[in-house]
């Protein structure tokens, strides 16, 4: 496979700066990466994905969704083209921040009914998001709610992802809670899943997870628990922006149960792995740099680590941006990402989430995803961010 092709633009336009003056902005080098991707990888790769909202809709964004599902169905199957899984209805898609349960349920539906013809990667989220916090008031309650939505995905034909539950970081106490929760679960699912221990910095709702406050107490609960059900368990998504702690993790983990890395600031190094180990990934930044994250794998498969840190490292920067506090946020960035490369037509959000992020902050996403070269066509992507910018009272 060829090398992505540089070249030199001569596009420009006025991007503001802290200091409210505006910049003559240049865009460097773009790159070229593949659309399509038939080969065989040697990490199992995800990209986490975002629905795209239907902006003509009669609704209150804030209140009820309205999903245009041909474009969030066209968008899996670029993920796919690219040789990537999807990792359905998760917190890219705005689980529990716009997308609700029943909604949840239709896209997890559409998408598995697509995957099935090309043969594609899908898992899917399974949680308690229509057991209310509140209302647990048991862990019963938790398991029984659990159970309902394993049923669902399973019914529909999909794989599961065992999300983290807010009702259950509310009412679990200590690690035999989270024991008895997720071993009931395991114990029926029909094929092994990936459990996902999502940080509070990405949802302040599941602070406490695993019974406790302390992360290396909260760490031998779950490996406890992710060991003891080896054999239901494919994996563990560890969504805590912690290296050294999924590492640590990682190397405790039965080895029947593979790491995906869910760490969007330092996933191109945990993806490459020590002399130890490496991390696959189950990833929400990918949506956004899926075509370069998926030419950088083909070249570590290919035995070409230089290449894939050529191509993966320079995306860190715009992730950690994407992802910066308040982290729960970072779906505003992705779905802008996908607005500035042409795959929607506007800039709206289910929930009206577009409105959480600053005009600084689109900004500088749009310099660092320039300087990586993760503009697909950039003439489009500036025209586009010139036409934002006018809204915000930047003229260009």
């Amino acid at each position: 496979m060829n090398k992505p092709v540089l070249s030199t633009s001569s596009l420009s336009l006025s991007l503001p700066r802290a200091d409210r003056s505006l910049e003559s902005y240049r865009l460097s080098a773009s790159r070229s990466f593949p659309a399509k991707f038939n080969g065989s990888l040697n990490r199992i790769a995800f990209s986490a994905a975002h629905v795209v909202a239907d902006p003509l809709a009669d609704n209150d964004p804030w209140l009820t969704t309205a999903i245009d599902w041909d474009r969030t169905i066209a968008f899996r199957e670029h993920v796919w083209d690219l040789g990537l899984g999807v990792a359905e209805a998760m917190d890219t898609a705005q689980r529990g921040m716009g997308l609700d349960w029943p909604t949840s349920l239709e896209l997890i539906r559409r998408s598995v009914a697509a995957a099935k013809p090309r043969n594609a990667l899908v898992f899917s989220g399974a949680g308690t998001d229509h057991l209310a916090p509140d209302d647990a008031k048991t862990i019963d309650d938790v398991i029984a709610t659990y159970e309902e939505q394993v049923a669902a995905v399973e019914k529909v034909g999909g794989r599961i992802i065992l999300m983290a539950s807010r009702a259950l970081a509310r009412i679990g106490r200590n690690a035999d809670d989270y024991a008895k929760v997720y071993g009931r679960i395991l114990s029926q699912v029909r094929e092994p899943v990936i459990i996902h221990w999502l940080g509070d910095m990405f949802d302040p709702a599941l602070a406490g997870y695993w019974g406790t406050k302390d992360l290396d107490k909260a760490m031998d609960i779950a490996v406890g628990v992710i060991n003891d059900n080896a054999a239901k368990v494919d994996g563990v998504k560890v969504s805590l922006l912690d290296k050294q702690r999924e590492i640590d993790m990682r190397r405790r983990l039965d080895k029947r149960v593979r790491m995906y890395t869910g760490d969007d600031f330092n996933y191109a190094e945990l993806i490459a792995g020590d002399s130890e180990g490496f991390s696959h990934a189950l990833l929400g930044i990918f949506d956004a740099i899926a075509p370069a994250a998926s030419y950088a794998l083909s070249r570590l498969a290919a035995g070409d680590e230089a290449g894939f840190r050529d191509v993966l490292e320079p995306t860190v920067p715009l992730s950690r941006h994407i992802f910066k506090a308040p982290t729960r946020f970072y779906k505003t960035g992705i779905v802008f990402m996908a607005w500035l490369n042409g795959h929607q037509d506007h800039f709206t959000m289910v929930g009206g989430q577009e409105s959480t992020r600053s005009t600084l902050h689109f900004a500088e996403l749009f310099r660092l995803a320039d300087k990586a070269g993760l503009l697909a066509d950039p003439a489009l992507a500036t025209a586009r961010m010139k036409s934002f910018l006018a809204t915000r009272g930047i003229e260009n």
